[in-house]
């Protein structure tokens, strides 16, 4: 039997682009572009529902991301989650989450009420920090009391699976101010918490203030402490750590995210939006129209091989960036993908070692063999004897997975399998 697939819908548009961000996210959109946006979203499913790929295909979950979803008008926020529900074989229990910004939460909730009541199961609010400095300094336009009557409102909604995004490692943050946090976050009563620590991605104007020296950034040691004690925390607190960077109460993983990190497939519908699929029909703009690879250079992803959508063949492939090029080419009747890559066998098992390795549970020696036919160890015996000599990896109950020293130095682990 098919293993369920993913579906994943973005929403482009913030009413502020933050200092951190490299997501594609545009501010300034307005209430007539947001409904063509939404139009051609419509149009991309259409087309997709039409194509073999997802003929008998069950939707194992759903999450609608951004940008800023609830930025959207409630209405149209509906048209969405009724329109996946409608074009697509979702599974009866699917899980179907709505990022949120609780700054574009209505007091009255009723966006969350109209996404309530067109199939979202579950929500999630980045509220980052508790502090207004640090809100501040990160270009956030909530406040902490705007996250509390937000998870109040999703309630009231009928959500009772809530996610809240925290942040650490942040400019001018101490560890006390993280501590705080993660006791704010814990008394608001979610069911998932997501704890990243602040990556300076080149591009964003954060990675200009730390080029310039202007970035004052905890040191390395508190931001250990920070990760640390939330760890603890969250633990005491009934919530165990399944990811790097995730923490669920029994029942609460977040299902989607899991797809991703076990590197099974799913579609991404929107401007920008990745898939990983295994096509059944040709889809001729995955590259040149000929036998072989060849490599091509895409916009911002640098040199990548790309090759015509054979049937049969897997596929990592892109939508156009722009919300305006992606709408123009559904407004032609074509598919908006810009490009991609043939994914082979070695680089399946790759990939599926360094997203795998994510996870606290690690990676099932049985269920490599079974989807590869060979065991981890007869692929990678080296690089797992080295990691494990250096206290990185280990084995457990037929998983190889991180140690606890590994998980603090994961980058370090995931190099050895790309």
């Amino acid at each position: 039997m098919a293993v369920p697939i993913g579906l994943y819908v973005h929403i482009p548009y913030c009413q502020h682009k933050c200092g951190y961000c490299d997501f594609n996210s545009h501010a300034g959109s307005d209430r007539e572009e947001q409904a063509r946006y939404v139009d051609a979203l419509l149009a991309e499913m259409d087309l997709w529902a039409a194509r073999p790929e997802l003929a008998g295909e069950q939707v194992a979950t759903v999450f609608v991301g951004g940008g800023t979803p609830t930025l959207l008008e409630g209405t149209q926020l509906a048209r969405v989650l009724t329109a996946i529900r409608r074009r697509f074989h979702l599974a009866p229990d699917a899980e179907v989450t709505v990022e949120a910004n609780p700054g574009t939460v209505d007091v009255e909730g009723e966006k969350l009420h109209l996404a309530r009541a067109a199939g979202a199961t579950r929500i999630s609010f980045g509220a980052q920090a508790r502090q207004a400095h640090l809100l501040r300094r990160l270009g956030r336009i909530h406040t902490a009391a705007d996250v509390e009557e937000a998870v109040a409102a999703a309630r009231r909604a009928g959500f009772g699976n809530i996610n809240l995004d925290l942040m650490y490692g942040l400019p001018g943050q101490t560890a006390g101010d993280f501590r705080d946090t993660v006791e704010w976050a814990l008394s608001l009563g979610p069911t998932h918490i997501s704890a990243y620590s602040l990556i300076v991605e080149e591009g964003t104007p954060f990675h200009r203030e730390w080029q310039a020296g202007r970035l004052n950034l905890p040191p390395e040691e508190a931001e250990e402490e920070m990760f640390r004690a939330g760890k603890a925390r969250l633990e005491a607190a009934g919530f165990a750590q399944y990811e790097v960077s995730n923490y669920a109460r029994p029942g609460f993983r977040c299902r989607h995210n899991l797809i991703y990190w076990r590197n099974e497939h799913y579609l991404g519908i929107g401007c920008g939006a990745h898939s990983f699929l295994r096509l059944a029909a040709p889809l001729g703009n995955l590259g040149a129209p000929r036998p072989g690879l060849s490599a091509s250079r895409v916009q911002g992803l640098g040199e990548v091989i790309t090759a015509p959508g054979r049937p049969g063949q897997q596929y990592r492939f892109w939508n156009l960036k722009h919300p305006g090029a992606y709408r123009r080419a559904l407004e032609r009747g074509e598919l908006p993908v810009e490009a991609g890559e043939a994914i082979d066998r070695r680089a399946e098992m790759a990939e599926t070692m360094f997203m795998g390795l994510r996870l606290l549970e690690g990676i099932s020696d049985a269920r490599f063999r079974d989807r590869f036919g060979v065991g981890i160890c007869e692929v990678y015996g080296p690089a797992v004897d080295r990691l494990r000599e250096q206290g990185l990896l280990e084995w457990s109950e037929g998983h190889l997975r991180l140690t606890d020293r590994g998980l603090r130095l994961g980058n370090v682990v995931w190099e050895a399998f790309v």
